[in-house]
């Protein structure tokens, strides 16, 4: 089939890629490049870059909603098209124009999770599953029929980004075995339970905010959503640390909330609202991320010292 792919970041690249191989891709759809760091320098989206490596031509709109955007899809003809994290609202006009409309890859098991951070979401809130839905775009967000879904665990210590990594994998296959369905005209789409809708929102920096007085449990996870960005942290002698890796351990805490009551060779045990963790990997300031054990050569920590929530 004749498709048009829409996408941004690097959990889109593994279903632009599938898509690509075996279907009639004639265009790509991704944001416009952004500024990054000090220099503030122009940075294409992993989409773009991946698509200009395959050869296919990449649009980059500014605005989606002036007649012009969807003029030129109306141009490309397709039959259907396919989204995967695009990050823009698309209106109706727009999503009239492929006759076999739209199939979305989106990392959860719908009607759970809808909105912009489906996964940091169920890591946040301790789920021990997630998965991916194929669904309808529709003009309501992450409100389309369901045509395809599939089950994962989320290990106990995995970060939101090997996570992403392993739910871009499974929503490539699943929008393949999609796409298929419809060229058979075998596709069978399930409303989605109103009843059970979970909304989640945009993850924000003072999200990353490490509260000591919270669980060992809900620290842990907070952890490992807050990454790749804004990493969680806290403050140390009014320095702002931050922390990439836990583990999380046996045992009560014996002291205040966010002080370190062991230092070890490879992690340092810090007592919580509730329970013990342990910190592996950390950032000073102006440094680079590492592994506690390399941060201590550096660095002289005694039990008794004290992280701090930033206010």
């Amino acid at each position: 089939m004749r498709t048009v792919f829409f996408g941004t970041p690097d959990i889109a690249v593994p279903t632009l890629q599938a898509v690509e191989a075996l279907h009639d891709l004639v265009a790509v759809v991704c944001q416009p490049d952004k500024p990054q760091g000090r220099s503030k320098k122009p940075v294409p989206p992993p989409v773009k870059v991946a698509a200009e490596k395959l050869g296919i031509p990449v649009h980059q709109p500014v605005k989606l909603n002036d007649g012009t955007f969807e003029a030129w899809l109306r141009e490309q003809a397709p039959d259907v098209c396919t989204i995967a994290a695009y990050g823009r609202i698309l209106k109706q006009p727009v999503l009239d124009i492929p006759p076999q409309g739209w199939l979305n890859v989106h990392p959860s098991l719908l009607p759970k999770y809808r909105g912009p951070s489906p996964i940091r979401s169920a890591i946040l809130r301790g789920d021990t599953e997630t998965g991916v839905s194929i669904m309808r775009l529709v003009l309501e967000m992450d409100a389309g029929d369901v045509l395809l879904q599939e089950r994962v665990t989320i290990g106990e210590n995995e970060s939101a980004v090997a996570l992403a990594k392993r739910l871009g994998m499974l929503g490539a296959d699943l929008m393949l075995k999609g796409l298929r369905q419809l060229e058979e005209g075998t596709a069978v789409f399930t409303p989605q339970d109103a009843t059970k809708v979970v909304e989640c929102r945009m993850f924000e920096k003072q999200d990353g905010r490490i509260q000591w007085g919270s669980s060992a449990e809900t620290i842990h996870n907070l952890v490992r959503a807050a990454q790749p960005w804004p990493i969680a942290h806290c403050h140390m002698n009014g320095e702002v640390y931050r922390i990439h890796a836990t583990e999380r351990i046996e045992g009560n805490a014996m002291a205040e909330p966010g002080t370190i009551e062991h230092v070890m060779k490879d992690r340092l045990v810090v007592a919580t609202g509730d329970g013990r963790l342990a910190i592996t990997q950390i950032q000073a300031p102006g440094k680079r991320m590492m592994d506690v054990g390399d941060f201590l050569r550096g660095h002289r920590l005694e039990p008794g010292a004290s992280f701090t929530d930033i206010a």
